[in-house]
């Protein structure tokens, strides 16, 4: 019967030209009668949005763990420097959008920084009408690029009806950051822009949510854990990321994941969407 087969699916894309300055990727997934598990949000670079297709999101504990437990339609969550914790009921669809730190004004009409380390159900961002409304227009596309373009009209939309004004030297810092894996020192940075390392950290934190430093941390941290894959030598993940040997590896993972590398990929690679080959991940909440 069609209600007991098993469905694992998953796409990935780039937004549409006129928003990249805020929005990274998309990635879509559909799952039925998959394990069931508890999946570990990552840390990472973007702000992450979550709409679902049809089940709501289960949170069984967000990064700030004094935040209460829920479920979500559609959820936002700011950048972050712990987990979350998420059911995975072995069946789940939906769609991811990777949100630029720096597009969050953009998007949302407030800087990155006010939703640092918070989970918030988009409605309240948006309103239950226009959240309703996307998450319909979802349903009723008949493939992932169909999705994926509703997302697009959708967020340029949005794009058009608020302030986009970033100061340029956070700009700067953030983009150089990324570039640079997160193997850039603040002085350095602080040095380009013209600004104290204080200073600068600040105002960074205050747009972004992180300061340079753990801005620069979740960076590398990222930049590893998509490296890694059942097999691949952790010495070497952790030589071509900046880390200075695996038990340095190792312990980040251990803080900004909660878990080692190898029970980290024992549980992700349940979810082809975690799995390179595939081409598409959740850096968060799938």
């Amino acid at each position: 019967m069609l209600g007991d087969m098993m469905v694992d699916e998953s796409a990935r894309a780039r937004p549409s030209a006129g928003l990249r300055p805020y929005v990274a990727h998309y990635a879509g997934w559909r799952q039925r009668g998959v394990p069931v598990v508890t999946h570990r949000g990552l840390p990472s670079p973007y702000l992450t949005l979550v709409l679902t297709l049809d089940d709501p999101l289960v949170v069984h504990a967000h990064p700030d763990r004094r935040q209460t437990p829920g479920s979500y339609g559609a959820l936002v969550g700011g950048l972050h420097l712990a987990p979350a914790l998420i059911a995975h009921g072995g069946r789940q669809a939906g769609v991811q959008v990777a949100v630029h730190p720096l597009g969050c004004r953009a998007l949302f009409g407030l800087p990155a920084g006010e939703l640092a380390g918070l989970d918030l159900d988009l409605a309240e961002l948006l309103g239950v009408a226009e959240v309703e409304r996307w998450r319909a227009r979802l349903r009723a596309a008949r493939s992932w690029p169909e999705r994926f373009a509703a997302l697009d009209r959708a967020l340029l939309a949005r794009s058009r009806r608020h302030e986009t004004g970033v100061h340029p030297d956070i700009s700067h810092a953030f983009r150089r950051l990324l570039g640079a894996g997160g193997r850039l020192a603040v002085r350095d940075l602080a040095g380009e822009v013209g600004w104290s390392p204080r200073h600068l950290t600040d105002r960074f934190r205050a747009e972004t949510g992180l300061g340079l430093k753990q801005a620069a941390r979740v960076i590398r941290f990222d930049r590893a854990r998509r490296r890694l894959a059942p097999g691949a030598p952790l010495a070497r993940v952790a030589a071509e990321t900046g880390f200075c040997d695996q038990a340095h590896l190792t312990r980040e993972f251990r803080a900004l994941a909660g878990c080692s590398p190898s029970r980290w990929l024992a549980d992700e690679f349940t979810f082809v969407q975690d799995r390179p080959a595939a081409g598409a991940h959740h850096d968060r909440h799938g």
